[in-house]
């Protein structure tokens, strides 16, 4: 099963994507915790890619929700054609500091490798690719 969606990548749109990948997992009688995990990841994924693939324009996004088998896990894919930007390419942030003494950023995209069984990225015939995974 796949479904794809493609949304301008506008803050505005974030509640939008999570309906539409919410949808998908509903199917599959997803857990809640693990959907919430789903969640929070595709929120920080979005939010980055309407804050900075395009700035200051606004270009398009496709949001690709695949459900695999054996064993049952969801990969969600974000495409766009915005700046070339690896967000794993950054060291994880430093969480034993405090809040004032860390720096600024890299906390989500932290919390998503965290959260998710596997998380890629690659820049590919001038898009960035980045693929979420997590077993249900």
């Amino acid at each position: 099963m796949m479904k794809e969606w493609m949304v301008e990548a506008t803050i505005e749109n974030v509640p939008g994507v999570l309906e539409f990948v919410d949808a998908q997992l509903e199917q599959y009688h997803c857990p809640i915790k693990t959907q919430m995990q789903v969640d929070i990841a595709v929120e920080e994924l979005f939010s980055n890619i309407a804050h900075y693939a395009y700035n200051p324009e606004i270009g398009s996004a496709t949001v690709r929700v695949e459900v695999a088998k054996d064993p049952l896990a969801v990969v969600i894919t974000f495409m766009d054609n915005g700046i070339p930007y690896d967000p794993l390419a950054r060291e994880d942030p430093d969480i034993t500091l405090s809040a004032e003494e860390r720096e600024i950023g890299g906390l989500g995209i932290y919390m998503v490798k965290r959260t998710m069984d596997d998380v890629s990225y690659e820049y590919k015939d001038g898009q960035n690719i980045l693929r979420i995974r997590k077993l249900i």
